[in-house]
């Protein structure tokens, strides 16, 4: 189960979201070229992915940065990219381009953080915009608790979208964080749990002074808990895959 797209386009063009994903796919193609051979692979980690060990020991506080633009894979890159795309554009909207980009990476960073505290002596490189985009995930919890959310689930061959609000699939999404928070080691490498989990927290509480400017409770009143502007009405047609006939 995964979302596909929102009902809720901005009220403006997000070019900071646009730059993000731009920035995300070009590096990642940067060095795409040294994936297969991995003496130069973890040359490369060692110097922009986030290992705790070596932020533990004063140094390389730069990766918490540029560990942000990295990706393990085409399958990282673009559920990453996905979920930008989806839950970005309102927050831009709402919060202006600057403010936005600057929020973005706090929330990175401070992801990145909340990930060394967790495994304070891991040698395991950490890479991905998951952090930051996971704060993402909290602010637009937190300002458009409403808002449509459409939601693709496979079950083996069965497929189907339906809409739901955003608060129950991003709070299944944090659920699913914690839960994995719990259950893994970060010193063994695999899902990075604890700084998708302090991402979402730090995106959310970054949020609140806006939340607070807007009004509050009444901001959720006014907008219903939607973005504050017409929702988009996506309209289902019927499949042209023919039906197969069973006797």
């Amino acid at each position: 189960m995964f979302p596909i797209r929102d009902h809720n386009p901005s009220g403006r063009t997000p070019f900071v979201v646009y730059a993000l994903m731009a920035a995300n796919i070009l590096i990642f193609f940067s060095y795409l070229g040294i994936m297969d051979d991995a003496r130069l692979l973890n040359r490369f980690y060692f110097d922009y992915a986030i290992i705790p060990a070596r932020i533990s020991d004063g140094v390389a506080f730069e990766t918490l940065l540029t560990s942000m633009f990295l990706h393990g894979g085409w399958m990282h890159l673009a559920g990453n990219m996905l979920f930008l795309w989806i839950f970005g554009d309102n927050l831009e909207d709402e919060m202006g381009h600057l403010p936005f980009l600057l929020f973005y990476l706090a929330a990175g960073i401070g992801a990145g953080l909340i990930h060394v505290v967790t495994a304070p002596d891991s040698v395991v490189p950490t890479i991905g915009a998951s952090g930051a985009i996971a704060g993402v995930m909290g602010g637009y919890l937190l300002l458009f608790p409403k808002a449509r959310v459409d939601i693709l689930l496979i079950l083996i061959v069965y497929f189907r979208v339906f809409t739901i609000p955003a608060f129950i699939m991003l709070g299944l999404w944090l659920a699913m964080q914690f839960l994995g928070s719990l259950a893994s080691n970060p010193d063994e490498g695999g899902v990075a749990y604890w700084a998708h989990t302090g991402g979402f927290a730090v995106g959310l509480v970054l949020c609140i002074p806006l939340w607070l400017r807007r009004g509050g409770i009444d901001f959720w009143d006014r907008t219903h808990g939607h973005p504050p502007h017409p929702e988009h009405k996506y309209k289902l047609t019927q499949s042209r895959i023919p039906k197969v006939p069973r006797k």
